[in-house]
């Protein structure tokens, strides 16, 4: 199914912007070889071809020969990085960091041991401004290093201020390290399961947190944050919405109270931003919606965050992901069938870069848009690419595309396929364990369905949506409404009209209240 292009070489080409290019073959023909000409020409030579191809590259490229190709691939490779390390980019404190801490290390190579540590201190309180503390610790151990070895500048306890500093530096790295680590466990836990879907699964993620720091207050800028991350994920995964909209306010707070950090932590801040407007589109939150979508659309646009191609494909994510929602909560679905294109042509821009994930969940939502707005032939091509898509993440994704699958096909009047459908589409979700009761009572209606005449028929959706409904409120059955507006669906069959005019109706009920 993917067609991504694993090549390194190919894809950090294709990464790099005119500029860039510019600057690699300017840096590359510094002092011009032989070897120097080579690079250029597989440089070239990649940078022309569409999808990387080997054989074609050598067909096409007659000096470049296949028993050097590796070695020369991997010396490109390092040039191209070294010449992007030659581009200024002062809001990447890290990378100014690091090259002080390089020319620290020159100095002291040379001898010149005073001049080494002016540079660490300077650093250092830059290094403590930022709570850059991976760097802090380095730095301080650099520091004793030369205090140790050589008579410097040494004054009466000197000694026993670097300790204490080395002691706090490696205490605070320490707990921000247990917070990133929970961070990331649980934002792994959600990418390979997606939400909770039993008690068990519940009880497991809280297990995460029995040795969770507590965060008093007024600490550190990267404490607060992976703390906020971790009980955002946490809420998530438990589809506690309320608290999922708490910490993830909390996590654009941080940013708000704290905006030199919007440039420094761009790809945080928009993501801050991308889990606050999901808590708001779960809540149904419309005019708060709307308000955040432009706050996340004039962030990209500032001068506040960096221009990279990084944040260029998590924009693209994150609003694109925001005007899909809207459209379900406000159910303009043919209206907002526009989008498609414009996500498609994204898609294959960024083809190279977009993780299997992201790609997935954008396949959902277009077919969830699809159909929403009537098509569900075009629906079904998309729920296809997820359902053929041999790739092990969110299982839970994998399972309600089947089941949307199923309800489009039965909206096609394709009962000939229904039966078959059901069956294997009952036996995936039954992998999963625990299937809820909702999905159990949509099995069963659709299975008696296409065998009832129209009357009977609307009395059964009748049925099911008043015996669906109070499952609404039930924590254990709320993945489903999570993934499907199921209620929407059996009202719109009930009243006769379409699912996105019954969505209308109660959206603008809604905005009115």
């Amino acid at each position: 199914m993917s067609n991504k292009q694993n090549n390194p070489l190919f894809q950090l080409i294709k990464s790099l912007n005119k500029g860039e290019k510019r600057n690699f073959k300017l840096y590359a023909t510094r002092n011009s070889s032989v070897e120097d000409l080579k690079f250029l020409l597989l440089f070239d030579a990649i940078d022309k071809m569409p999808v990387y191809n080997e054989t074609q590259l050598l067909k096409k490229n007659p000096r470049l020969k296949k028993s050097q190709l590796s070695n020369m691939s991997a010396a490109l490779y390092k040039q191209i990085l070294s010449s992007l390390r030659l581009i200024k980019d002062d809001t990447n404190i890290d990378m100014t960091i690091r090259e002080q801490l390089d020319f620290a290390r020159i100095l002291l190579n040379k001898g010149l041991y005073i001049q080494s540590l002016n540079i660490l201190d300077k650093i250092k309180k830059l290094a403590v401004h930022y709570n850059q503390n991976t760097y802090l610790s380095q730095i301080l151990f650099f520091e004793k290093h030369i205090e140790s070895q050589y008579i410097t500048r040494s004054i009466k306890n000197r000694a026993d201020e670097l300790m204490e500093e080395s002691t706090l530096a490696f205490a605070e790295l320490e707990e921000i390290n247990a917070l990133s680590n929970l961070s990331l466990k649980l934002y792994s836990w959600y990418i390979q399961h997606g939400h909770s879907r039993s008690k068990e699964d519940k009880a497991l993620i809280d297990d995460f947190f029995k040795d969770a720091i507590s965060l008093p207050d007024k600490q550190s800028f990267y404490k607060q944050l992976y703390y906020y991350q971790s009980y955002c994920w946490l809420t998530f995964i438990k589809i506690d919405f309320l608290g999922y909209y708490k910490y993830a306010q909390r996590w654009v707070n941080l940013f708000t109270e704290k905006p030199v950090y919007k440039k420094i932590e761009s790809a945080n801040y928009l993501k801050g931003i991308h889990n606050l407007l999901n808590a708001l589109f779960y809540l149904k939150h419309y005019k708060k919606h709307e308000e955040i979508t432009e706050l996340l659309e004039s962030a990209i646009l500032s001068d506040e965050i960096q221009k990279n191609n990084n944040i260029n494909i998590l924009s693209f994510h994150y609003l694109y992901t925001a005007k899909l929602n809207y459209c379900f909560i406000s159910g303009e679905f043919t209206n907002g069938l526009y989008l498609v294109k414009e996500i498609e042509t994204n898609l294959k821009t960024y083809a190279l870069f977009l993780d299997n994930h992201r790609v997935l969940v954008f396949y959902y939502k277009i077919a969830s848009l699809y159909f929403g707005s009537g098509d569900y032939s075009k629906s079904i091509d998309y729920l296809h690419k997820i359902i053929h898509w041999k790739v092990d993440l969110r299982n839970d994704l994998q399972c309600y595309s089947r089941l949307l699958h199923l309800i489009a096909h039965y909206e096609l009047g394709n009962y000939n396929l229904i039966e078959h459908l059901l069956k294997s589409v009952y036996r995936f979700m039954a992998k999963m364990e625990n299937l809820s009761k909702v999905e159990t009572l949509i099995f069963e209606f659709l299975r008696k369905a296409f065998q009832l005449n129209r009357k009977e028929l609307k009395n059964a959706f009748a049925v099911l949506c008043t015996t669906i409904k109070p499952y609404e409120k039930n924590i254990q059955e709320a993945r489903t409404f999570v993934y499907l507006d199921i209620i929407s669906w059996l009202e719109s069959k009930i009243e006769g009209v379409a699912v996105e005019k019954i969505i209308q109706q109660k959206f603008a009920l809604n905005r009115t209240s």
